[in-house]
């Protein structure tokens, strides 16, 4: 049975201010899913998937947990963007690790920072079916949260059927290439992709 409610992360964010270091690690928790599917997206294009995303989310989180005293938002659409500013920077310097650099590139780390949130947006941008657009100014901060909505519930899918998704709608695969960079049939990776989003859309929809 789904709890009765989920955290506000806006009521952690007063808290990690005040602070409460528990809310602060609950908060940063809840974007742990959100975090790694766009790192891993970095990796598979700059790196050639050489790298972990598990660990440049937690080095992501090292880093909020001790540069926090310096963020000043109020609103989730504010930290998230600060938690993909951290992430771009720390995308940067493994590419530069990699690359065999050491000088710091802001060049870079601002391709990284754009590139996350166009990554962002995909999220949201074929899933599911559209929702209505609001008017207000606060289109795209909401559009990040529901990213990171869209983030939760693909970790909630079977590993096959998440790589599906995530190749064909995030990376921008054709099903062809899909199938071939998994190693398996075309109908078979059809058929995952179909009940790949069945599965995404039954969880979004159990989620209201």
């Amino acid at each position: 049975m789904k709890p009765s409610a989920d955290p506000d992360p806006e009521e952690l964010l007063r808290q990690a201010h005040g602070g409460n270091g528990s809310a602060l690690g609950r908060l940063l928790e809840m974007y742990r899913n959100y975090l790694a599917v766009l790192a891993r997206l970095q990796i598979g294009r700059r790196l050639q998937g050489k790298a972990d995303p598990a660990d440049l989310v937690q080095e992501t989180f090292l880093k909020a947990h001790r540069d926090f005293a310096g963020f000043r938002g109020h609103s989730e659409g504010e930290f998230v963007n600060w938690l993909r500013r951290i992430l771009a920077a720390n995308l940067a310097q493994l590419v530069r690790r990699y690359l065999g650099t050491k000088r710091r590139d802001l060049r870079l780390e601002r391709e990284l920072a754009v590139e996350l949130d166009q990554s962002s947006r995909l999220l949201d941008g074929g899933l599911v079916a559209p929702r209505k657009s609001p008017s207000s100014p606060s289109r795209h901060a909401i559009r990040r949260e529901e990213a990171v909505r869209l983030a939760d519930a693909l970790g909630q899918l079977p590993e096959h059927y998440r790589e599906v998704m995530v190749l064909h709608h995030l990376e921008g695969l054709t099903l062809s290439e899909v199938a071939r960079r998994m190693q398996r049939t075309d109908d078979s990776v059809e058929k995952l992709w179909a009940r790949g989003l069945i599965q995404l859309r039954r969880i979004l929809g159990g989620e209201s």
